[in-house]
C-alpha cells in the first residue's frame, strides 16, 4: 500500500460527494455502527467504496473502520483504520465539513502507523503524511505553526455542558477559537499551520485521529493526551478511548497544557 492506492481511494470518493453534495442527505440512521455510534447512507457508501476498492487489491490486509469494526481480507497483513465519513452529522445538516480518514499502520498500536491520507469531501484537498517524508498537502510539503501565540484553537465537544469548562480557559486566551465537527480534518489544519492546537476533552477513538496523528508528527507538530502523556503505545480500535491535544510546536503545546491545568 502506498499514498498512490490512497489517493485512488480519494478521487472515487471525491466523484461520488460530487454527485449528490447539492441534494439533502438522508438523515435516517441506518442503525448503530461497529463504534456504536450512528450509521447514515453516506458514512455506509463511502465505507462500501474504499473497502470494495481495497478487496479489488487482493493483499493481505485488515481493516478497523467505524462502520464495519474489524475485517481481515487475504489472512493477516497490514492494518487499515478507516474513518469513512469523519464529520457525518456536518454532512446530513448541510454543513459543508466533513472528510474521510485513513492510516495505515504495521500494527495495532498508533505509534506503528507510516501512512496517513485525509481528503475533504467537498473541496477535494488531500492531506497525507509518510512516516520520515513529512507531512503534504496537495502534493506540497506542509509544515504546523512556529511560534507560541494561540491564533485559533479548534477543539470538540461532544457533551458541551461537561467538556466546554474543562477547556474554558484554553479557548478564553485564544484569539479564536472553532468548533468544526470533523476531528480529522481539525488536525489537518494543525499540521497545515492554520490551527495553533486542537482540543478534544472526551474521549476520542482511534480511527477518529489515526491519519491526523501522523500528519501532526510528520509537520514538525506535536499530539498527546490531555495531560501531555505521548499516545504511540495506544492500541487502535472502535472503542473510545483517550481525550487528546495536538499543538503546531512543542512550546505551544506546554502553553496549551499549562492553560488545561
Amino acid at each position: 500500500m502506498d499514498i498512490k492506492e490512497l489517493r485512488e481511494i480519494g478521487k472515487k470518493l471525491y466523484i461520488y460527494f460530487q454527485k449528490i453534495r447539492l441534494k439533502p442527505f438522508e438523515s435516517q440512521s441506518l442503525g448503530k455502527g461497529a463504534s456504536g455510534d450512528k450509521t447514515f447512507p453516506i458514512d455506509k457508501d463511502a465505507e462500501d467504496i474504499i473497502i470494495s476498492h481495497l478487496e479489488n487489491l487482493k493483499i493481505p490486509l485488515q481493516i478497523i473502520s467505524e462502520e464495519r469494526g474489524a475485517k481481515e481480507i487475504s489472512n493477516k497483513g497490514i492494518y487499515i483504520v478507516i474513518d469513512p465519513v469523519d464529520g457525518s452529522k456536518n454532512a446530513i445538516n448541510g454543513i459543508p465539513f466533513y472528510c474521510t480518514s485513513i492510516a495505515i499502520a504495521e500494527d495495532k498500536k498508533i505509534g506503528s502507523i507510516c501512512l496517513g491520507y485525509i481528503i475533504n469531501l467537498l473541496t477535494g484537498d488531500e492531506f497525507w503524511a509518510e512516516r520520515g517524508k513529512g507531512a503534504f498537502f496537495n502534493n506540497e510539503r506542509i509544515y504546523s505553526q512556529k511560534d507560541i501565540t494561540l491564533y485559533l484553537t479548534a477543539y470538540e465537544a461532544q457533551i458541551p455542558k461537561r467538556d466546554l469548562p474543562k477547556i474554558l480557559k484554553l479557548l478564553s486566551e485564544s484569539r479564536r477559537t472553532r468548533c468544526l465537527g470533523a476531528t480529522a480534518l481539525d488536525l489537518a489544519y494543525v499540521a497545515y499551520g492554520s490551527v495553533s492546537v486542537f482540543v478534544s476533552p472526551s474521549p476520542s477513538r482511534t480511527f477518529d485521529f489515526a491519519a491526523g496523528w501522523l500528519l501532526v508528527q510528520e509537520s514538525e507538530g506535536i499530539i498527546t493526551d490531555l495531560q501531555g502523556n505521548e499516545i504511540i503505545n495506544l492500541e487502535i480500535g472502535i472503542k473510545k478511548s483517550v481525550p487528546i491535544l495536538a499543538s503546531g510546536n512543542k512550546e505551544l503545546h506546554e502553553k496549551a497544557l499549562n492553560l488545561l491545568r
